[in-house]
């Protein structure tokens, strides 16, 4: 227990706090901060890191380099002080194993002396009398009770494995969410039947990874998924130019309700299946077809798992074919849910919950640099928790680098890091095509184009 107030308190350490916590270390302004994770060490996502697996990103979005190429705490410079730079050099491919993603980001706390583990954040009350946050934490283990003082907070508590209601209340070793399945997978292997649901990247990388344990194993392999088709997520590059600040700033000003309708349609920016894990697994179909061979192997869209039920060591999905009305049962040992992730609001906020801006629907106002809107002087910068104000790029590893230098900046009270703009060959806002193209203008407006009478 402390009474020191400290500049800001984080909660939560996952890529983008650590981010913020190495931005800040490197500034030359003596910011005091402490990040609070509930975990004993660090891991990302550790029940999917599966051999083999890339990250979706370029290494480029690591936790720095976006706001300054020249950081102790980039990518390259773990390369250099692993000793695997050249490694690297001949490696030749943007997209890093998530494995070494994951030894990196290990890295960079073991550099730090901000963040603290084994410390869960249970409330986060104001002082009305001091002006600053009171944060309560405890050991997970011992129970022991710390308190942290800060005048802002970085919230930075992540996202939960989404199980939809109508599908949990069975065995946690054979019906769980991709989230657990590395730790699953002996019991997987074990099963004569196996049927992955969902069609986004986690899902996709679990049916590649058993797909090719299949031959040694000999169980039955069935995906299916509610959407449309096993579609790739966008990749091209004018595509990806929806993960920038000016396609952020687009979204976020936008009407609520346009925005409400927007975000969720634009899945595939970000939710689909990675065009190589595509590649991959058709590949290997197609090799384990030859020779007039049938793949023990089932992929069907357009099916929604209504229910699940225990029948005689088994699990019957019941399952409704939407586009043609057709309802069936499917039998397996073994489900896997890539049912996707939620935020819900944590807890941890509760004696702040009269004090937040909140919208019709009950989710937090936010400020165009994702601040909570909230009554009190301090601020709560928000990580990942503000999807439905400033869209699909919320998420985005590269994107929190420029959230994380607008915090640093405000903390630090100057431009440490530049806020770029300008970074696309495209424009959003009708604003900005207007000023770049001499023959538009919006209607009422005097044209700048010649006429015949020029």
């Amino acid at each position: 227990m402390t009474d020191d107030v400290r500049d800001v308190v984080g909660v939560g350490v996952g890529p983008f706090n650590l981010g913020l916590a190495a931005m800040l270390d490197s500034v030359e302004a003596d910011v005091d901060a402490v990040f609070l994770e509930r975990d004993a060490e660090f891991n990302w996502h550790e029940g999917m890191l599966l051999e083999g697996t890339t990250l979706e990103v370029p290494f480029l979005a690591d936790i720095v380099t976006l706001a300054d190429p020249t950081s102790d705490y980039s990518y390259l410079n773990y390369l250099r002080e692993m000793g695997r730079i050249y490694e690297f050099y001949f490696y030749e491919t943007f997209q890093i194993p998530r494995r070494e993603y994951n030894d990196y980001l290990q890295w960079v706390v073991d550099e730090l002396d901000t963040p603290q583990f084994s410390r869960e954040v249970t409330a986060v009350q104001w002082d009305e009398e001091a002006e600053h946050y009171l944060v309560v934490a405890r050991h997970p283990d011992t129970n022991e009770r710390f308190e942290y003082r800060g005048e802002h907070l970085a919230l930075g508590v992540g996202s939960r494995p989404q199980l939809p209601e109508h599908l949990r209340g069975h065995s946690e070793e054979d019906v769980f969410h991709t989230a657990k399945y590395r730790y699953n997978r002996e019991r997987v292997l074990d099963a004569d039947s196996v049927t992955i649901v969902g069609s986004g990247q986690s899902a996709a990388e679990v049916f590649e990874d058993l797909l090719e344990r299949q031959v040694d194993h000999e169980y039955r392999l069935d995906w299916l998924t509610r959407s449309e088709g096993f579609f790739p997520m966008e990749y091209s590059k004018l595509g990806l130019q929806h993960f920038t600040p000016e396609y952020e700033q687009y979204v976020y000003d936008l009407p609520q309700a346009t925005k409400d309708d927007l975000i969720p349609n634009q899945d595939l920016l970000y939710k689909g299946v990675d065009p190589g894990t595509s590649a991959d697994i058709y590949d290997l179909l197609y090799r384990r077809s030859i020779g007039d061979r049938e793949p023990d192997v089932g992929l069907f869209a357009m099916t929604a798992v209504r229910d699940l039920a225990s029948v005689g060591g088994l699990y019957a999905l019941d399952c409704h074919q939407w586009q043609t009305r057709e309802d069936f049962v499917h039998e397996s040992e073994v489900v896997i849910l890539g049912t996707g992730y939620d935020r819900p609001v944590p807890a941890l906020l509760e004696p702040l919950e009269d004090a937040i801006h909140w919208d019709a629907k009950g989710r937090y106002e936010v400020t165009e640099d994702h601040r909570l809107e909230i009554d009190h002087s301090g601020d709560i910068f928000l990580q990942n928790a503000e999807l439905h104000t400033h869209g699909v790029g919320v998420p985005d590893l590269g994107l929190g680098c420029y959230r994380n230098t607008k915090f640093v900046n405000r903390l630090v009270g100057y431009e440490a890091y530049p806020e770029d703009s300008d970074t696309v060959f495209q424009d959003f806002s009708l604003d900005q095509f207007v000023e770049h193209a001499p023959g538009a203008s919006r209607n009422g407006s005097e044209t700048t184009a010649p006429t015949q009478d020029d």
